[in-house]
């Protein structure tokens, strides 16, 4: 049986509190993952140069691309797992756990290879300036060769979350931050390595946190319990997980390459816009968060509870998770955008970086928590085993949205604010049609199930 230590009970008892425990620890896991990057851009920008903190910079979308297809596979994971335990089916939870890391390993090496290939075409394909080219081409087939271990935690902790255990993989990363800073210093100030410094500092800190998540799974009670010997893709599992996770997947790829439309779109306005916008980036990301982890908690309560068949607490769960969400990054927000110059400081001192930053920061961050009503919705609908509408209306509402943008309002007014208000927009369009979609669908579920 599940370790009741570990475990929390999602089907009985007090929501708003076990909503809150499993979330925090989880935007905490989200923000220090962050955290990698954003202390490479901060001793970059700080102890190297502008080009070297915008070669790190430039890179984030396009990683973003690479990996969220695998990311959504993860949430499938965690969806399925979390189904089985509210039915309490133990033989199918062991079948999905070791399914799903071999699952990771192949998808982790699989990019880590491709990646290799298609680095600097890519960025070339972006209009990474010429002053930049070269160190973000360096930057990124770095830190590709840690994409395995990326995979191994990413699918390690969704499994342990699925039980309801957030805090572990927290633990894990706060142990490979505090290895990905000192060697960042190291690295960068003493042995003067810039860029590559910060990626090779960057990849060591994702095998410390893949570790500690693989030896936990392996020292877990059963049906949890990883056994390496045991490893092998259940084709009933693996299909069960793709049809979650791959739509979810899909969305995060396509949501990336508007975004590495934008990051062109970005490029063309020289090195100190890719500056300054990466640095405002981090705290947009760090208020999303929030959301992201509440999101997720609305997924994973909701295949508990829904599998137990407990319906009146899916509907709560939902209206639970948006108040905290829609609180918590707003009050985040605001806290980086009225302490703006303080914080994007951290980044650069460079006048022009900063005027960019300021900029970003204002129009997109002051508005992140508008995220929330289309996010936990979503998570709602996941959770109730439908994950390609809201895939769908994500793609229509906020990239294909996005995409149109650039191409019309941006050719006319080329200026950095007026691409960057897309932001706010796509995410009211997206949200009242997701708001739509799920009390749609919460209505056929529930009568179906009933």
């Amino acid at each position: 049986m599940l370790n009741k230590k570990i475990t929390m009970d999602m089907t009985h008892g007090s929501l708003w509190n076990k909503i809150l425990m499993f979330a925090l620890p989880l935007a905490a896991s989200s923000i220090l993952q962050q955290l990698f990057n954003s202390v490479d851009t901060a001793v970059v920008g700080r102890f190297a140069s502008s080009q070297a903190l915008a070669a790190v910079g430039s890179n984030s979308s396009l990683i973003s691309l690479m990996i969220n297809l695998f990311i959504g596979i993860s949430l499938g994971s965690n969806v399925v797992i979390a189904h089985y335990i509210g039915q309490k089916s133990e033989k199918n939870i062991h079948a999905a756990v070791h399914t799903a890391i071999v699952v990771a390993i192949l998808s982790g090496v699989f990019v880590m290879i491709l990646g290799q290939f298609i680095a600097k075409p890519v960025l070339l394909l972006m209009g990474t300036p010429e002053d930049v080219i070269d160190l973000a081409v360096l930057y990124l087939r770095i830190y590709l060769i840690g994409m395995p271990f990326i995979m191994l935690y990413d699918f390690g902790s969704s499994i342990l979350r699925s039980t309801g255990d957030s805090k572990r993989p927290l633990y894990s990363l706060i142990v490979a931050g505090i290895v990905n800073t000192v060697l960042n210093l190291i690295l960068v100030i003493v042995f003067k390595l810039g860029v590559s410094g910060v990626a090779i500092a960057t990849v060591i800190s994702n095998v410390v946190s893949s570790s500690i998540v693989m030896v936990i799974l392996m020292h877990e009670s059963e049906p949890i319990r990883l056994d390496v010997r045991k490893l092998t893709i259940v084709p009933r599992e693996l299909k069960k997980i793709l049809t979650i996770g791959v739509p979810a997947g899909l969305q995060g790829m396509v949501f990336s390459i508007a975004n590495v439309c934008i990051q062109s779109t970005i490029n063309s306005f020289g090195s100190a816009t890719i500056a300054g916008s990466a640095a405002a980036l981090n705290y947009e990301f760090f208020s999303y968060f929030m959301v992201s982890a509440f999101a997720q908690a609305t997924v994973t309560f909701t295949s508990q509870n829904f599998g137990a068949g407990e319906y009146d607490r899916c509907r709560k769960i939902y209206h639970i998770s948006m108040a905290f969400a829609l609180l918590s990054c707003g009050l985040l927000s605001a806290v980086f955008v009225l302490g703006k110059g303080m914080f994007l400081g951290f980044y650069s001192t460079d006048p022009d970086v900063l005027y960019y930053a300021e900029q970003r920061l204002i129009i997109a961050t002051t508005l992140e928590l508008l995220t929330a009503v289309y996010e936990i919705s979503a998570g709602a609908m996941r959770g109730l085993g439908h994950s390609l509408l809201p895939a769908i209306i994500t793609v229509v509402g906020s990239c294909v949205l996005r995409l149109i943008w650039i191409s019309t309002v941006c050719k006319v007014f080329h200026e950095f604010w007026v691409l960057i208000i897309i932001y706010p927009i796509s995410w009211i369009v997206t949200g009242i049609i997701m708001v739509i979609a799920y009390n749609i669908i919460k209505r056929k579920v529930v009568r179906e199930a009933r």
